[in-house]
């Protein structure tokens, strides 16, 4: 096992490290061994969106079956004097 020492933590950050803990019921030391676990999983893991075009995501955003409601549009621009 490898040890870590990590400096100029904010006193903000230790007391948030310090509640998510107690909350959790166990040591600071084990948050944080599980938030960089967590964190260093995810990071190793491919992310389902990557490569997926702007089609493709547009697609699966309406794929549950609802419409997309297009307002109809009363005033058009008017047309550019060049004379």
């Amino acid at each position: 096992m490898a040890t870590i020492t990590v400096r100029g933590l904010d006193d903000d950050v230790v007391r948030a490290l310090k509640m998510s803990a107690a909350r959790e019921g166990r040591s600071m030391e084990a948050e944080i061994r599980s938030i960089l676990t967590t964190a260093a999983r995810r990071a190793s893991s491919p992310s389902p969106r990557v490569g997926e075009g702007f089609g493709t995501r547009l697609a699966s955003i309406l794929s549950d079956g609802a419409a997309l409601e297009v307002p109809p549009r009363d005033e058009y621009p008017r047309p550019l004097d060049l004379t």
